[in-house]
């Protein structure tokens, strides 16, 4: 084999028990500073290239491609967020928006649930272009309805986004949880979490500088939604550029885990495998459920129903800048290597259920202050939304802020704990599907329940509850089973893969000597 050259899955194999221990302890050693020892395989995408004394990774390295799937992110459900951030997809009458979100979780939930099937078999990149699709013809229909009355169109709309939604998702926590080595899974979701919200905060700009001036509850401008079209588009496009999961080389030489050759099939009985092997993975289901449940309350009983046009636009900023913050925190935070795995898990997990306690008790009190019928101007003609020059504004304002840092702690946290499962990029698909699955049928619910008009106060409960009982389920996986090292092998149980397929022979060679 030529030095600078790879093993394809077809080079020596260890052939006993503690030759592939071996191996598979020589394939985590390698850290990110010690790149130079490892050979990479011919071809641009493998060329290092240097300005001054900073170095740009490789083309097909995990840091490049988590950057290129965030900036598609950015463009495309970070343009969504910012649109759904203002309530009722910017719209005063929020039925259709939540009409049309039914439909599009309903969608997610069944495409997510089965969307690491569909990723391992079509691949992160053609699944992550057909998703970015949706976004665009979903900011289309919104835009048309402010001019006729096309429901059916908003409908398909809605559930067309849900399809893509559930593929880009899956495609994307695939790679954020198994391009990265074990010690860097926590700062790559900060990273990610970093650029894909700025998305949403450039986006809030937009309809907060074209209606700077309405102190009023209205529909956002034309303009505000032609910009969130294009730049939809612009992201969609971008995901062709990424390369395919098998050219990915990580800092240690190693590949991701993908079955060779996958058919539908075989990815349906993976899919079987994954629940059969780990059957525990069914504790953290609650805690996917409740990660969109609270995003209907949040938008709509709260920025929705109570701010002006510009302060609903400028509560939204504050929202996605707070989660920028958190995730970069919580991102380093968990993967400080001075404290073991398991005990940064039991702790980002108490930490966790205290939040849920201080910041939605915040949340009750505030809740208490109005009702669906004391905010509608229909009911209740002397109501007047908070504008930010009210009097009282800034109570409410940190309390969003706050709403913001606890998603990005939440999101942050439930990605680490699966990628703490494996480093396998086929099941780490299967558990991203899982989780975007039940997370959107959650949501599919909630924003049919809003669209029924139930209580705010109903609403505000069931996000409390479900998000301090999610966690208390989820304790036994926390506690027990995460580990500080999953190796190898472990990652192969249920595969047909072998170690000569993700760990380099010269690493073997490197130990044995």
């Amino acid at each position: 084999m030529a030095d600078n050259e790879l093993p394809q899955g077809d080079g020596a194999v260890a052939t006993s028990a503690t030759e592939k221990e071996t191996a598979a302890t020589a394939a985590v050693d390698y850290s990110e500073e010690a790149t130079g020892d490892v050979t990479l395989p011919p071809g641009w995408m493998y060329r290092q290239r240097r300005i001054g004394k900073f170095v740009i990774p490789w083309y097909a390295s995990p840091k490049v491609q988590l950057g290129m799937v965030a900036f598609v992110c950015f463009m495309c459900p970070g343009m969504f967020n910012a649109l759904g951030g203002m309530g009722g997809a910017g719209k005063t009458d929020q039925t259709l928006a939540d009409n049309m979100n039914t439909a599009l979780y309903s969608a997610f939930a069944v495409f997510g649930f089965f969307g690491g099937t569909i990723v391992n078999r079509l691949g992160v990149k053609v699944t992550l272009a057909f998703g970015g699709i949706g976004y665009c013809l979903y900011a289309i229909s919104l835009l048309v309805s402010v001019h006729a009355s096309v429901r059916g169109f908003n409908i398909f709309a809605g559930a067309w986004l849900g399809i893509c939604a559930g593929l880009l998702w899956t495609a994307q926590g695939t790679i954020m949880i198994s391009y990265p080595t074990e010690g860097q899974k926590g700062r790559y979701f900060a990273w990610f979490w970093g650029i894909f919200n700025m998305g949403a905060v450039i986006g809030s700009l937009i309809p907060l500088g074209q209606n700077i001036h309405v102190k009023t509850n209205s529909t956002v401008t034309d303009g505000t939604y032609i910009a969130f079209i294009v730049l939809m588009f612009i992201g969609a496009c971008l995901a062709l550029c990424l390369c395919n999961a098998s050219d990915v080389v990580r800092v240690d030489g190693s590949r991701v885990i993908m079955m060779k050759n996958p058919s539908w099939q075989s990815e349906f009985i993976g899919l079987w495998e994954t629940i059969r092997f780990e059957p525990f993975v069914i504790l953290l289901f609650p805690m996917f459920w409740s990660s969109n449940w609270f995003y209907t309350y949040q938008q709509n009983a709260v920025n929705g129903a109570r701010f002006s046009t510009r302060t609903k636009a400028l509560n939204s900023l504050l929202y996605y800048l707070a989660q920028i913050i958190a995730a970069i925190i919580l991102g380093y935070a968990l993967d400080v290597d001075k404290i073991r795995r398991t005990v940064r898990a039991k702790i980002a997990w108490g930490t966790l259920f205290v939040l849920t306690m201080v910041i939605w008790g915040g949340g009750y009190a505030y809740e208490k202050t109005y009702t669906r019928d004391s905010v509608n101007p229909k009911l209740n003609p002397n109501f007047v939304p908070t504008d930010w020059t009210s009097s009282g504004y800034v109570g409410p304002m940190f309390l969003y802020i706050f709403y913001g840092f606890y998603d990005a702690l939440w999101q942050a946290t439930v990605y680490w704990f699966m990628g703490a499962l494996s480093n396998s990029g086929r099941r780490s698909a299967n558990y991203v599907g899982f989780y975007k699955g039940m997370q959107s049928a959650g949501a599919a619910v909630m924003f049919s329940l809003d669209s029924h008009k139930i209580s705010y106060v109903a609403e505000f409960a069931s996000n409390w509850g479900l998000l301090a009982g999610s966690l208390v389920v989820a304790a036994p996986v926390i506690f027990w089973k995460i580990k500080d090292h999953v190796s190898v092998e472990e990652d192969l149980v249920g595969t047909d893969e072998t170690l000569a397929d993700v760990v380099p022979t010269d690493h073997i060679e490197k130990h044995e000597t």
